[in-house]
């Protein structure tokens, strides 16, 4: 009441009942030693502090003028702003940061998992010797512990080496050994067609257009079709367990889930389709591309799609959500991408071109890191061998180059018969055979390079060939509609 602004530390005068500023009325009372509104006595200990929170202070008179509220207002967006784009710098060092993380957590596990299957194998190696040299096992047991601590420095190692090391250094130990269970050579080269399934895609659009098998149960095959229909077949029942119908176009690529009743097609309707088997139906629907997609590969964790495009892009996406975590293209070389594969690491991937040349990307970096030149035409088709040492490709020139991923040149090329056309490569889960698909089957030993196997039973070009699990079987897929099953 003494100053007529709102007060800072609000007391009643007793006397009066008025509301005062205490610094104020305290002064008042040490002159005057009475209330200021009716002049009876008052002292400081009669008056009553007013227990108030957070007061707001008015503004002064001048900030009231539209030119004081305009800035006023300036200046809080300028503020809002400023502390907008400080938030939106840390949401993307965050995600970055996040993003590293479980790609580094992915590979750690990769590793650490692989180490400790072979530490595992390993240890049942080491429980069947015969005492020699005076060693009994009792002290070869004994000695594990020492083994185990190395195996887990190694995977740390492990990890490491995968994320700093050159192109050349990035491939595992897998396939160094030859499964007992594996079909000799000389097996192999009596195989014969023992099935023939033509009613699995319709008549009226005949073709089989891609092939896979489910790595966990080789006896579920999966196919595309000219008639744009995905199908789940079961080889050992000899019946279909699923048409899966969604796509626009024929479907070029498919794959199988290795753990999951989940499959992949991908199609010239520039979409890439996730299916439920046991559902039948579409669950996720990724649009990734502006033109037809022409390759398809499952990421090595099962979480992630690699996929190729005629738009000159290759994208990696989530299967779980369909989004597109990146998509890249070589602005330098404005050329189509024909087909993609992973790595058996994940860790990079190759993609053919139209114009005849073989591309190895890190998936990290996402950058090019390598070039294999020397086909001519179109590359049709890739596979890494699952040591990851060697990679094969096709291409529209009727031969079949091997590459040697360590030394990073062509080692070998298979020339094949004029005209021959090279629609699939695939390798046995081994890495001892590899199959080639396209006016014939043929299937060489690797090493030697040498042909042990060759079939014409079908009537059309073939598109698909696959091993089943030790190439205890052989299947393929053709343009006259046909799936054939070859064995012993």
């Amino acid at each position: 009441m003494l100053s007529n602004e709102v007060p800072e530390h609000p007391c009643v005068s007793p006397v009066s009942n008025q509301v005062f500023e205490r610094r104020l009325i305290e002064k008042y009372i040490a002159e005057n030693g009475a209330d200021p509104m009716n002049g009876q006595p008052l002292s400081e200990e009669q008056l009553i502090d007013i227990k108030v929170s957070h007061p707001i202070r008015p503004k002064a008179p001048s900030s009231t003028s539209i030119p004081a509220i305009l800035k006023a207002l300036q200046d809080e967006w300028d503020a809002v702003m400023l502390h907008s784009f400080t938030l939106r710098q840390q949401l993307q060092t965050t995600r970055q940061e996040l993003s590293h993380a479980l790609y580094q957590h992915d590979a750690a596990c990769r590793v650490i998992a692989r180490l400790t299957k072979e530490v595992t194998a390993a240890r049942e190696a080491l429980a069947t010797l015969k005492p020699q040299a005076g060693l009994v096992v009792a002290q070869a047991v004994a000695s594990q512990p020492h083994v185990t601590g190395d195996i887990w420095d190694m995977a740390m190692l492990g990890y490491i080496f995968v994320h700093t090391s050159p192109l050349p250094s990035l491939f595992p130990q897998r396939g160094k050994t030859v499964p007992e269970e594996l079909v000799r050579t000389e097996d192999l080269s009596k195989y014969r067609q023992v099935a023939t399934h033509a009613g699995l895609h319709s008549a009226s659009v005949p073709g089989i257009l891609s092939l896979d098998l489910c790595p966990s149960d080789t006896n579920k095959v999966l196919t595309g079709g000219a008639d744009k229909n995905v199908v789940v077949f079961d080889k050992k029942e000899e019946q279909i367990i699923a048409t899966l119908k969604g796509h626009t176009k024929k479907v070029t690529s498919v794959i199988y889930h290795p753990s999951q009743s989940v499959v992949f097609s991908a199609s010239p309707d520039s979409t890439i389709r996730v299916w439920s088997v046991t559902g039948g139906n579409c669950v996720q629907v990724v649009r990734a591309h502006e033109a037809s997609v022409t390759g398809l590969s499952l990421h090595a964790t099962g979480d992630y799609l690699l996929s190729s495009s005629e738009d000159q892009y290759w994208a990696f996406s989530d299967i779980q959500t369909g989004r597109v975590l990146t998509k890249v293209t070589d602005e330098a070389a404005g050329c189509a991408l024909t087909c993609a594969q992973f790595h058996p690491d994940g860790l990079i991937f190759g993609t053919g071109t139209a114009d005849s040349q073989i591309k190895i990307w890190d998936l990290k970096e996402r950058t090019n890191v390598a070039n294999f030149p020397g086909h001519i035409g179109p590359v049709t088709s890739i596979a890494f061998s699952e040591n990851g040492y060697y990679l094969a490709t096709g291409a529209q020139d009727s031969s079949v180059k091997l590459w040697d991923l360590r030394k990073l040149k062509n080692f070998k090329t298979i020339t094949l018969d004029n005209n021959y056309e090279v629609k699939s490569l695939v390798f046995d889960q081994s890495g001892t055979y590899l199959a080639v698909g396209g006016t014939d089957i043929r299937v060489y030993i690797c090493k030697q390079w040498s042909e042990v196997l060759n079939f014409t039973e079908h009537t059309g070009v073939v598109t698909g060939v696959a091993f089943g699990e030790h190439a205890q079987f052989l299947t393929s897929t053709g343009m006259d509609r046909s799936l054939k099953f070859y064995s012993l």
